[in-house]
C-alpha cells in the first residue's frame, strides 16, 4: 500500500486506527516536508504524543495532526 493510500485510509478511519500507526504515518511524511522548522515542529509534536500515557489523550493530541496528512495529499 502507498502512502497516500495510507494516509486516506487514516483520514477514513481515524476512530479505528491506533495512535502509533498515526504517529509511524506521521513519522513516515516528515521528511517530505520543505521547511525545517516544519519538521522539527512535527518531530517536538509527536513527542510529545509518545510521552503520554493516556491512550484518550494520545488520540485527542493524534486529531490535532491530521492537517499534516491533508498537505501530504495536497503535494505539500
Amino acid at each position: 500500500m502507498t502512502l497516500e493510500n495510507e494516509i486516506k485510509e487514516i483520514l477514513e478511519n481515524f476512530e479505528q486506527t491506533s495512535s502509533e500507526r498515526i504517529l509511524e504515518i506521521l513519522n513516515q511524511i516528515k521528511p517530505f516536508f520543505k521547511n525545517e522548522l516544519i519538521s522539527e515542529y512535527l518531530q517536538g509534536k509527536i513527542q510529545k504524543i509518545l510521552d503520554s500515557d493516556d491512550d484518550v489523550e494520545k488520540k485527542k493530541l493524534c486529531r490535532a495532526l491530521l492537517p499534516y496528512f491533508d498537505w501530504y495529499l495536497q503535494g505539500l
